[in-house]
């Protein structure tokens, strides 16, 4: 249930439990607690979290007679855990009480969106009538970044004594929070120490990671009111017990302040000292909050998007756990996005590509944001260039999984659960996820004018890509054109020919594309850079007139498949098996995972023309028709709209979506076109992660990338909107479902500017500031200016 800026789950179900916890999940961009009843340690159905922003670990497991090096995102000690029960003085001491006990009456969970609260309520009633009600308050708070709190209130109904209480800080916690990873080492903590501090604060120390990574975690427990504590440590936590009265009229209050503190903070300190200072000095709950909401609504202005009905309060979700793990504080730390938010294990915590749906959204809206994420990626620029080298190289080859020090992260192997055997993971071939850097360099410079970024370690960062690309092209006599062989494209599902002794495939059409168009980009950076930066960077990547004449031949002899008037996927696509779709749908239902569902039938999805997410499609998303077209004529293509109909229509049927990304990029895709279906993906992109349409992912963590395309698709997709060097350009193309809708950025230093969409009219306010006027272009290339303080309205 949801209304306005409430996400509400009106009863307790174990079944739904840790879906409720991913979408319930706090955080502040540095850290994130997931939304889990306090009462509960991790099991079948619970399983609380705390995540640090590049936490990593790394540990081998044996998996299949190999050893197998994973770095996983840490899961840190739990300081929500809160257990109690009832001591009546009429009667012997009850059970211990959680959402699971038989006597829970009503549970329910609200998440504040505007506030960043969460709320949970319990009601407990014995066979005699006799009841408490239980309710908590939490919040990780977004004004300082190292605090979090909880409040739990505690009201008896038709009984006299008190409540114990036992407020723990468990370091007794690994990750297992993902079934498919049941078989990988999962303890991460190491060297716990625990103790107390004056004033009721406890305290755990702990490492992972690296040995001179320490993380201090700091809880002090405030009672109203309260008789006195008993005190427990050891080394995996700490336990303060109290005994609170309670009766009719008579209600009892427990509240737990966090303060977190590691050796990776700046300015660096004593992390225990840090935490334990600051767990002291912390203001009381009341205070948290409010300075905590005040922080929020600061975030929701800079960032609003209003969209009115069912949309847009899914929408405002996303939002929420969009800024949650990339704030403002996430731009002073060296972290990426992770493709899972800070909410879970998935994927390991780890850094894929899905920047390239995120980072539109911040660029127009918290650029510092960006910009830090695009530094995370040139920070392992060295690492990435000793990739190249490795392989036989040049230039940089970033992986296709990312965490902390920048080397490849992928799986070798990774288990299908249908049948229960591992197999070789060959997904690190997705060498696209080079492109995709590239890509966010420019348009992140491109839209919010930073030069400084783009001459300096932009440059650097695209330049060394660039050089892969056109070292990875080999010429083809008989084509008379370029080939990239043995990779794999977004599609994931097609990772060599069938029954090649080789994994990859040759030519996918959209890691040639879109190599091309990094190749003719760096070529620009090249030109437009000043002349002592040019030679400083020609120096020292040891450019040469050589080099750069064969990345402009590179980037005009690509080679593109086609087959039957269609861009092939890859060379070979069109001569694979078709299969019959409506007989997998009949015998599974859902055939998302169409590769597991052969590969457990001993087949293989290599055989045939199915895709699992959009491939040739992507091209769709990341460029405007126009620029599609003169990147294929750039390469000799022709690529009209008749064409393009085509290809669109031609993957549509042969896609089975098992990706998040795949429904929003086909909706991108079909709003651009004006297709008839184009709702229909965009609504599916929008449920994903609240209906959990994948059957049970997201309560393994939200998927961010789609979630930041959605807000991305309405922004930018709806209204066509580019910001580009001293204009702001809008195409819209109407969407019937959303039909109105308003949005606030910064575009080319104006702070604050308001564009509002509604059918057949489009207004633009940009408030006043001493900045020039904010050149808008319109359909047809109409050009106006709206001045600081003044607000326009456009026909369209």
């Amino acid at each position: 249930m949801t209304t306005g800026w409430t996400w509400t789950y009106d009863r307790y179900e174990p079944d739904r439990e840790r879906l409720v916890e991913s979408l319930c999940t706090l955080g502040n961009g540095r850290f994130a607690t997931r939304g889990s009843a306090p009462e509960c340690t991790a099991g079948p159905v619970h399983y609380p979290g705390t995540y640090l922003a590049g936490c990593y670990d790394r540990r081998t497991s044996a998996v299949a007679g190999h050893e197998v090096s994973n770095e996983d995102l840490v899961n840190l000690p739990n300081w929500t855990l809160l257990r109690y029960r009832c001591l009546p003085d009429d009667g012997p001491p009850g059970d211990w009480l959680t959402p699971d006990s038989e006597d829970l009456h009503h549970g329910d969970v609200r998440l504040d969106l505007r506030g960043g609260v969460l709320t949970r309520h319990l009601f407990y009633q014995d066979a005699r009538g006799r009841g408490l009600r239980v309710g908590h308050i939490r919040i990780v708070h977004m004004g300082d970044a190292g605090l979090a709190a909880q409040c739990t209130m505690f009201r008896a109904y038709r009984w006299s004594g008190s409540v114990e209480v036992e407020s723990v800080l468990d370091g007794s916690v690994t990750n297992a929070g993902v079934e498919r990873y049941r078989h990988l080492e999962g303890r991460h903590l190491t060297h716990l120490d625990s103790g107390f501090e004056p004033g009721g604060v406890a305290w755990l120390t702990c490492r992972t990671g690296d040995p001179d990574s320490r993380i201090a975690l700091a809880v002090r427990t405030v009672t109203r009111p309260a008789r006195p504590a008993r005190q427990d440590a050891n080394r995996t936590g700490t336990v303060q017990t109290y005994r609170l009265p309670v009766g009719p009229g008579r209600s009892a209050t427990l509240v737990k302040t966090l303060a977190l503190s590691t050796s990776m903070d700046r300015p660096t300190g004593v992390p225990l000292t840090a935490a334990c200072d600051e767990a002291a000095r912390a203001p009381a709950f009341p205070r948290l909050v409010t300075t905590h909401k005040a922080a929020w609504q600061r975030l929701w202005e800079q960032g609003e998007l209003h969209v009115p009905g069912e949309a847009g309060r899914i929408l405002r979700l996303h939002l929420f756990h969009l800024l949650q793990t990339l704030s403002p504080h996430t731009a002073e730390l060296d972290v990426g996005v992770p493709a899972r938010g800070l909410h879970g294990e998935a994927y390991r915590g780890h850094v894929f590509w899905d920047e390239l749906f995120v980072l539109p959204y911040l660029s127009l809206h918290f650029p510092e944001v960006a910009r830090a994420l695009l530094m995370y990626r040139h920070r392992r620029l060295p690492a990435a260039r000793a990739a190249a080298r490795e392989s036989g190289g040049v230039g940089a080859v970033y992986p296709w999984q990312s965490a902390s020090s920048g080397r490849e992260e992928t799986q070798e192997l990774h288990l299908n659960p249908r049948s229960g055997r591992w197999l070789p993971d060959f997904s690190r071939l997705q060498r696209h996820v080079n492109s995709a850097i590239a890509y966010n360099v420019w348009r992140y410079a491109q839209t919010t004018g930073d030069r400084g970024f783009l001459h300096s370690a932009g440059a650097e960062t695209l330049l060394e890509i660039a050089r892969n690309w056109a070292g990875s092209a080999t010429y083809d006599p008989a084509l008379g054109r370029y080939r990239i062989r043995g990779v794999v494209g977004p599609d994931e599902y097609h990772d060599a020919y069938a029954d090649a002794a080789m994994p990859g495939i040759d030519d996918n059409a959209y890691t040639n594309a879109t190599a091309a168009w990094v190749l003719a980009r760096g070529l620009e950076v090249l030109d437009e850079l000043p002349d002592a930066r040019r030679a400083e960077l020609s120096e020292q990547m040891a450019l040469d007139d050589e080099e750069l004449s064969r990345w402009d031949d590179v980037s005009r002899r690509l080679h593109i498949p086609f087959h039957r008037g269609v861009v092939s996927q890859f060379e070979g696509y069109g001569d694979l098996a078709e299969l019959d779709w409506e007989a997998y749908r009949a015998r599974y239902g859902d055939i998302r995972r169409l590769d597991r569902i052969l590969e457990a039938e001993g087949d293989t999805v290599n055989r045939y023309q199915a895709s699992k997410q959009a491939d040739t499609l992507m091209l769709g998303y990341l460029f405007r028709p126009e620029e599609l077209s003169a990147l294929f004529a750039r390469l000799g293509y022709r690529l009209d709209d008749e064409t393009w109909r085509a290809t669109v229509a031609y993957y549509l049927r042969r896609t089975s979506h098992g990706s998040t990304l795949s429904s929003l990029v086909h909706g991108w895709v079909l709003a651009r076109q004006k297709g008839a279906d184009a709702w229909r993906y965009c609504e599916e992109a929008l449920f994903a992660d609240v209906a959990d349409v994948q059957g049970g992912t997201t309560g393994e963590g939200i998927h961010l990338g789609a979630m930041a395309g959605t807000i991305d698709l309405v922004e930018r997709g709806i209204t066509g909107l580019e910001a580009g060097p001293g204009e702001l350009r809008v195409a819209p193309v109407p969407l019937s479902e959303i039909p109105r809708f308003a949005f606030t950025l910064c575009v080319q230093g104006h702070q604050g500017v308001q564009v509002r969409v509604l059918p057949g009219r489009l207004a633009v306010r940009v408030p006043d500031s001493p900045r020039s006027p904010l050149t808008v272009v319109l359909p047809g290339e109409r050009r106006v200016t709206v001045a600081p303080g003044e607000e326009r309205w456009f026909r369209l």
